[in-house]
């Protein structure tokens, strides 16, 4: 087996755990709330990481990489995972899955627009197009085509959704400097944002939870946090066409709408079709121009 195909394998994977999550996300939500769900979720990703740097014999340098840059990682880690999913959590808990799933996946526009700011890069013509279809698509699937009735859809949970955007491209610019190795970092991230995640729990919450609400956790601990990114980290790296790989990503939300229907048993409207291919017709444009330029 060649590395390429390892690499289409391991991509696949990913993609195929991503599409599930946002049913996931709803399925545990019914019996969790939000800190229980990022407390248990963090506490199972925190694990197989812990795990996975041990086998690699990184214990050492994990060591190390918090003592030169414990500023950091406490900076990431309370950012993401800590505010990100419990943001995204409540975004999810407001929304039907279909309306939350397709505006998690601005987050490309969000970034383009924040690296202006915080990386002093260039905005291309492009990147106002791709906006503004993006944004167009998640206003149809907001309203579901019915452009008067906006003000009575759930406005908070889709600025939550909208806002976990922000939080997850602010997460990647700052990885864009960060020092440590993906692994090491990512792990550092979830070792320092589980006291936090476990404070808000018990202040907020409680930990006595129903087995179904904890296998939900840790399945979502498991195939959206850690083994999914160690997979699709697996994949960039085996592949010799990082570009070939990354847009296999975009299969993923009309995949998991495939699961919100047969799961959930949310009848799925036109217009969330509609509003997604405009977010990834958006997302396309965007990635396309980008290559174009460099």
């Amino acid at each position: 087996m060649t590395k390429q195909t390892r690499a289409y394998i391991f991509a696949i994977a990913t993609v195929l755990a991503w599409s599930t999550v946002a049913t996931a996300f709803k399925l545990t939500l019914r019996y969790l709330d939000v800190f229980q769900l990022l407390f248990y979720a963090c506490a199972t990703s925190a694990l197989i990481l812990v795990i996975a740097t041990i086998l690699k014999r990184q214990v050492a340098e994990l060591i190390l990489a918090f003592r030169q840059h414990w500023r950091l990682t406490i900076l990431a880690g309370l950012l993401n995972p800590c505010l990100y999913y419990l943001v995204l959590f409540e975004a999810y808990d407001r929304l039907p899955a279909q309306v939350a799933q397709p505006i998690n996946y601005t987050w490309a526009i969000a970034m383009a627009f924040m690296s202006i700011i915080f990386l002093k890069q260039k905005i291309l013509v492009a990147d106002i197009a791709a906006a503004f279809v993006c944004y167009a698509g998640v206003v149809v699937i907001a309203t579901q085509g019915d452009f008067t009735g906006f003000l009575s859809s759930d406005l908070t949970g889709v600025a939550l959704a909208l806002f976990s955007t922000i939080l997850w491209a602010s997460y990647w610019i700052l990885n864009v400097k960060d020092p440590r190795d993906p692994l090491i970092g990512m792990c550092l991230n979830f070792i320092v944002a589980l006291p936090a995640a476990t404070s808000l729990c018990l202040l907020y919450s409680g930990f006595s939870i129903p087995l179904a609400g904890l296998t939900g956790a840790v399945y979502v601990g498991l195939f959206e946090m850690s083994l999914a990114f160690l997979c699709w980290s697996l994949a960039l790296r085996l592949s010799s066409n990082t570009t070939r790989i990354s847009n296999l990503v975009f299969l993923s939300p009309f995949l998991s709408l495939i699961f919100i229907n047969l799961i959930l048993g949310e009848e799925i409207f036109g217009t969330t079709y509609i509003g997604l291919i405009f977010i990834v017709c958006g997302l396309l444009y965007q990635q396309w121009k980008h290559s174009f330029e460099s």
